[in-house]
């Protein structure tokens, strides 16, 4: 069965060239979404609404330029509109990956409900891939979430008395938040404050506890744009302390795990399970979303 639907794909995708030129490989479903098989699994049966999905994620421009790659897990639901991404998911089985072109301004407004970032032009379109790595029913995520929460535990003590070493032997004189969040500003900043739904820009320096860094925006010599607020942007600490933070201000944090990347560790196996990581954020700017879409740049523009 999944032969036959390999080959009907194929067929299909071939006979079809001419009517989606502009964007050579791609088929074109009924709601207007892009798609491109990349690799299909050994499963045939796609996932049902109630599911939960495991997937590795990156969104880019439509010139594959990414501004975000990681690795998610969440419960599937009905899609809220025609063309949103929530169909995509519902597209694939367990192996598949496959590579979407959605529209990048429907995202953003209806699904993360904010504006479209500065690299984005108005009505362009937003490339998605997908690698769907595992697909539970409900009871099945419930019952793997129990038993692996009794399996790490004596994992989670661990860090903790490191996490707690590691404050007493630097002298670090504040106190954590109710979230565990350690928060020293280095210099204040003048500028607006974030709030939810704003595009982010900010130069951050992640490192582990004993100094060895593993992320740098400023090695890369890219700051990092991101929407406050919005799901699958950047790990919860970082959300948490860049929303404490006005423009221009410079500060360090120290996340336990479960503010970080928790008990998997990242997607690329750069951090483990059950680590602390340190980051030095400076936050470049905040532009509020109460804009007129008539002040967004068009193309045309640029």
């Amino acid at each position: 069965m999944k032969i036959i639907l390999v080959i009907a794909i194929s067929i299909f995708a071939f006979s079809s060239c001419s009517l989606f030129e502009k964007y050579p490989g791609y088929s074109k479903t009924k709601t207007g979404i892009y798609y491109k098989l990349l690799h299909i699994g050994e499963e045939v049966a796609p996932p049902v609404i109630g599911d939960y999905i495991t997937v590795d994620i990156n969104y880019s421009t439509i010139y594959d330029s990414i501004f975000f790659k990681g690795t998610r897990t969440f419960q599937l639901t009905n899609p809220e509109f025609r063309g949103s991404i929530d169909e995509c998911f519902l597209m694939l089985s367990d192996g598949d990956s496959a590579s979407f072109i959605i529209d990048g301004k429907l995202f953003f407004k209806k699904t993360l409900q904010t504006k479209l970032p500065n690299f984005l032009l108005d009505k362009s379109q937003l490339k998605v891939g997908i690698k769907v790595n595992e697909i539970r029913t409900q009871a099945q995520y419930e019952k793997d979430k129990e038993e692996f929460l009794k399996w790490i535990e004596d994992f989670g003590e661990y860090e903790k008395l490191v996490l707690s070493k590691f404050i007493k032997e630097e002298k670090i004189n504040v106190e954590p938040n109710h979230e565990g969040m350690y928060f020293i500003s280095v210099r204040s900043g003048s500028g607006k404050p974030v709030e939810a739904g704003d595009i982010v820009t900010v130069h951050y320096e992640g490192k582990f506890l004993n100094g060895k860094f593993f992320d740098s925006t400023l090695k890369r010599k890219q700051a990092f744009e991101f929407v406050y607020g919005s799901e699958m942007q950047v790990i919860p600490g970082l959300e948490s302390a860049i929303g404490r933070m006005r423009e221009g201000e410079k500060a360090i944090v120290i996340l336990p795990s479960m503010l970080a990347w928790g008990d998997e560790g990242s997607s690329t196996g750069i951090i483990p399970p059950f680590t602390s990581v340190i980051y030095e954020i400076e936050l470049i700017e905040a532009i509020s979303r109460n804009y007129d879409d008539e002040e967004r740049p068009t193309e045309e523009q640029n």
